[in-house]
């Protein structure tokens, strides 16, 4: 049974892969946390900073992983804006210090990056088109990617857009934020302007087995399928859940007044993915009813 060391073990996608690799996969799951989310015992743990150098080489070197799946990141895009060094040690040097870790055995390193290294004035964007970032964030995730191409490891770099969906104690995704202002009958503000394809998060961990589990190699689109604004994503949403759409107003973008500078019409072509991992995601109601479950048990 190969080794997998997933890291950010604790963050909405970090918590489906710990899992769902767990079932065919030796998983060491890592995080700054000193346990596992919910004090789940259940799969092992370790605290792995990757922003230290020497506890990566450490850390890799005890446990010879045979794939590294990189789920750290720092996503809040106007956090980065403002606190640069932070956004480039976790999400560049922190690749940087796991993949040279990772060439003592050449370990599979498996990076998560997202469309927000296009500048959104022509999406979606397939593997082929060329990045330009317009934020900082963006700009440490595509730094990252160049890394992970030149350190000399195999890689799968895998790109996805606007990742939601439930898990413990995690910060509230896009999703998240809709619920649970909507069912407390909270007027909200979502902007029209902003189109990507949304992905829930069970797809694209599934997603990411099947590039591994498929030994395929390179750069990966992983998303939803459907190209849609935040405005309609939220009315679907409230369709679905039965709540009230008047709440929902919209806004464009610029009345925001936002840190950082966003991809209008950003989003991934996924053609790529669906032909050589057979990669199929859920639909937006499909999602959203899924979810509804998950949420009525639990």
């Amino acid at each position: 049974m190969k080794k997998v060391l997933i890291t950010g073990a604790n963050g909405l996608l970090g918590q489906k892969l710990v899992r769902i690799f767990s079932e065919q996969y030796q998983v060491t799951a890592t995080g700054i946390e000193k346990t596992f989310v919910g004090g789940d015992t259940k799969y092992h743990y370790e605290i792995l900073d990757i922003t230290n150098a020497s506890d990566c080489k450490e850390f890799l070197g005890n446990l010879s992983p045979e794939i590294i799946i990189n789920a750290a990141s720092l996503t809040n895009v106007d956090a980065c804006e403002i606190k640069k060094e932070e956004c480039w040690n976790v999400n560049v040097k922190g690749l940087e210090n796991l993949a040279k870790a990772a060439k003592r055995n050449m370990a599979l390193m498996v990076h998560i990056s997202t469309d927000y290294v296009f500048d959104g004035e022509d999406g979606p964007y397939s593997e082929d088109d060329r990045p330009n970032p317009l934020g900082y964030y963006g700009k440490a995730k595509l730094a990252s990617e160049n890394i992970c191409r030149m350190t000399g490891v195999p890689f799968a770099i895998i790109r996805t857009s606007v990742l939601y969906g439930l898990g413990l104690e995690v910060k509230a995704n896009f999703f998240l934020w809709l619920y649970n202002n909507l069912k407390a009958g909270k007027a909200i503000n979502v902007v029209t302007d902003q189109y990507n394809t949304p992905t829930l998060v069970d797809d694209l961990a599934e997603g990411i087995l099947r590039t591994i589990d498929k030994s395929a190699y390179g750069l990966f689109h992983i998303s939803g399928s459907e190209y849609i604004n935040r405005f309609d994503f939220a009315t679907i949403l409230a369709d679905v859940f039965e709540f009230d759409k008047s709440l929902i107003h919209p806004i464009t973008t610029n009345q925001l007044k936002q840190d950082a500078e966003r991809p209008m019409n950003g989003g991934l072509k996924i053609e790529k993915a669906m032909k050589e991992i057979e990669y199929n995601p859920k639909s937006l109601i499909e999602a959203f009813e899924y979810l509804k479950t998950q949420l009525q048990d639990g």
